[in-house]
């Protein structure tokens, strides 16, 4: 989240810092599951690109605190950097194009596979919104490759997208392997930013379909691409989610409202004033001001 004074009347980023989230992007992925309901029945979930961890958190609130007796899911988190640790999260320092990233996870569901996976993974952006849209979309192809290995058939696939003009080559490959795909704009999301986010629903990978982190999903050797016609050859429906009569992500709101107190989602880890706070504690960083006025009344008698 940034630190700009923008930033600070954006109202997700306030809620996000009052709630406890690591970002405002945890919102986004609420709103994406108030309209597809994808945690139903999940029981193993992956994050990939996860850091800092906000969607980390949102797959804790979500699938490990549950009321009932059912047993808590198990949550893999994945990214190249190093994430601050979350409870119930088992995080992998590890690279997504690399096959023995996606072997770690399944040794962690047990042999199972997962009937969710997320990526919010974005490149640093240039400015060149030519290049940043295809690094983009390269980077959801990482992330589908690897999904081929971990999902399970009927599952779930979330990741960010970039439209642009040249899209419709990536919704074809994502259609490949989930019959139903629509891309979904939550209002967390500003409306000036070209990023969106591809719900794949009904994990079915083209019979024969061997996954190998060496293909590149770009063939089409698994459909008749002649039978589609004009421009667009594959029309992906776009959705808008979250309550559209609620706050728009593209407008400052001011910040002399009425505070309301809401308990963190997550306390903070380890704070770097803790240890100073504990010696200041024991008396050892600073002496009591009625020391202070001995020394000098002491200091004054010499005299």
């Amino acid at each position: 989240m940034g630190k700009t004074s923008k930033d600070k009347r954006d109202v997700y980023y306030r809620l996000a810092k009052e709630e406890g989230w690591r970002a405002r992007s945890a919102f986004k992925l609420l709103q994406i599951d108030d309209e597809f309901h994808i945690f139903e029945g999940v029981k193993n979930a992956v994050d990939l690109c996860a850091a800092p961890g906000s969607w980390s958190q949102v797959l804790t609130r979500k699938l490990r605190n549950k009321d009932d007796d059912s047993p808590t899911a198990k949550i893999v988190a994945v990214d190249l950097q190093a994430m601050a640790p979350l409870p119930g999260v088992i995080q992998i320092q590890g690279d997504i194009t690399q096959l023995s990233t996606a072997e770690k996870i399944i040794q962690h569901f047990e042999g199972e596979k997962a009937d969710l996976v997320v990526c919010d993974g974005a490149p640093d952006v240039t400015g060149l919104h030519d290049i940043d849209e295809y690094v983009q979309a390269q980077l959801l192809l990482a992330a589908l490759n690897i999904t081929t290995h971990v999902l399970k058939e009927g599952g779930v696939f979330v990741a960010k997208i970039f439209r642009g003009r040249d899209i419709t080559l990536l919704y074809s490959q994502l259609r490949i392997f989930f019959p139903k795909v629509t891309v979904a704009k939550p209002t967390s999301s500003r409306n000036s930013s070209i990023e969106a986010f591809v719900v794949c629903q009904n994990y079915a990978p083209p019979s024969g379909y061997i996954p190998n982190m060496s293909n590149p999903l770009l063939d089409h050797q698994y459909c008749d691409w002649n039978e589609w016609e004009g421009p667009n050859r594959v029309i992906v429906p776009f959705l808008a989610c979250g309550d559209l009569s609620a706050y728009d992500s593209d407008m400052s709101y001011p910040l002399d409202t009425e505070y309301k107190f809401r308990p963190p989602t997550q306390m903070p880890i380890n704070p770097p004033y803790h240890e100073a706070v504990c010696i200041k504690k024991q008396d050892q960083l600073a002496k009591p001001a009625v020391d202070q006025l001995t020394k000098f009344e002491s200091l004054e008698l010499k005299e």
